[in-house]
């Protein structure tokens, strides 16, 4: 296999995705305007791109070693560029609920494959959490190259306008281009990437992996971490503009700091957990976090009165906040590369279904909950929220990593009895 375009295949496709799942922040700052939506109608947006995610990866977790890793990605890419070119079109809320329910049932399909492909160009447990982390951060590149291109295409001075919408021709574009590198890519899966057991042996056997006691830690980090992450970047465009008060484009410009600065961490991370204790890294990056929270977000209050028209105006607080970006970065990569690892090839379909549905929903919790505050009690509260997760992620990765030790001694406990390596 040529490993070069397999591994700049799998960065393209993250990098699309990217931008067209965590453009679900941009959006709903814009349909509120746009189509007159309250904050609590536009975080079901969130639900629609989460759902589905969950609901494809819990059945594309048994089937896709069936349909194999490089059709289901191109299945996806099919899909999106459809939803893209449908979105300028149709122009109602309805069509962005399709929109992102499309893109997450698609993205539910690249990255159980991505996940699972990794195992197949890489050699060993740190290679394996190094490229996942690059990954990852390279999927933060994506979500800062988002921001940029939609603000480029909202208009301030009518706020009701869709002109927005159109961004989705060029996003349409990207997918299509997308679709045909990853065509041309030879892809040559093993034979233990194809299943011969009937499907319900699949959902079982999946079913038996995630009632083991280190899956189900796993499964509830991954859970808590994504509910944190998504809280706050779905919700910071809307924060910069209704409670710092800036334009909405440079909200949305502004909410790139959050994406800049995880693609940072999870850069440096790939190098550091290559050296030190991952649960050192992480439960040290988790605590200065909510040290962060607690000191940026009073500088929200009694903000001054002039008007803000670009970057050099902004408070400090839009400049801070989303530094916290750069501090949780490494958990989510982190943990998904450790649970992997100490898999067989074999399972790294139906662990990598388990991730996405959780990760899904934990996204969708965090954001619907995240909108119903910040309508009630405001923006300040809503983003005060993310401390009592923060606290919860720390003890359940100190758990993680006992059972961790456990299991490295005990692997056939491990495999649920689901075959060796």
């Amino acid at each position: 296999m040529n490993f070069w375009r397999i591994k700049l295949s799998l960065f393209i496709n993250y990098f699309l995705f990217a931008m067209l799942l965590n453009s679900v922040g941009t959006v709903i700052l814009q349909v509120q305007s746009t189509y007159h939506i309250s904050e609590s109608s536009a975080g079901v947006l969130e639900a629609f791109k989460d759902l589905s995610i969950a609901a494809m990866s819990f059945i594309m977790a048994s089937y896709i070693t069936k349909i194999g890793y490089k059709n289901a990605m191109l299945i996806a890419l099919g899909l999106v560029t459809i939803a893209c070119l449908g979105m300028p079109i149709m122009n109602a809320f309805w069509m962005t609920k399709v929109l992102f329910a499309t893109v997450g049932i698609s993205f539910a399909l690249i990255k159980v494959s991505v996940y699972a492909t990794i195992g197949l160009v890489t050699k060993s447990e740190g290679e394996h959490i190094s490229l996942m982390n690059f990954i990852e951060s390279f999927f933060m590149v994506g979500i800062l190259t988002g921001y940029f291109i939609f603000s480029a295409f909202i208009d301030d001075s009518n706020l009701s306008s869709n002109n927005w919408t159109k961004v989705y021709y060029l996003l349409a574009g990207m997918a299509f281009t997308a679709f045909v590198l990853l065509y041309s890519t030879p892809i040559a899966e093993p034979q233990t990437a194809i299943s011969t057991e009937p499907e319900t042996g699949s959902f079982a056997e999946m079913l038996r992996l995630a009632i083991v006691p280190i899956v189900l830690v796993f499964v509830a980090s991954a859970f808590i971490y994504v509910l944190i992450e998504q809280s706050i970047m779905s919700w910071l465009p809307t924060f910069n503009s209704k409670v710092l008060h800036l334009p909405a484009t440079l909200s949305v410009q502004m909410a790139s700091i959050l994406a800049a600065s995880t693609a940072l961490g999870r850069f440096i991370a790939g190098l550091l957990l290559r050296k030190l204790p991952w649960l050192l890294v992480l439960s040290a990056c988790i605590i200065t976090a909510g040290v962060l929270v607690i000191l940026a977000l009073p500088l929200a209050q009694n903000l001054g009165t002039g008007p803000i028209k670009g970057w050099v105006d902004a408070p400090i607080v839009a400049f801070m906040f989303p530094l916290i970006g750069f501090l949780i970065a490494p958990i989510y990569p982190a943990i998904n590369s450790i649970i992997l690892s100490a898999l067989p090839q074999k399972q790294h379909g139906m662990m990598s279904g388990l991730i996405v549905i959780f990760s899904a929903l934990g996204g969708t919790t965090g954001s619907i909950i995240t909108g119903h505050i910040f309508e009630a009690y405001g923006g300040q509260t809503a983003f005060y929220f993310s401390l009592l997760p923060m606290t919860l992620l720390v003890g359940l990765l100190f758990y993680f990593r006992q059972l961790q030790k456990k299991y490295t001694n005990d692997s056939v406990t491990f495999q649920t009895g689901g075959g060796g390596h």
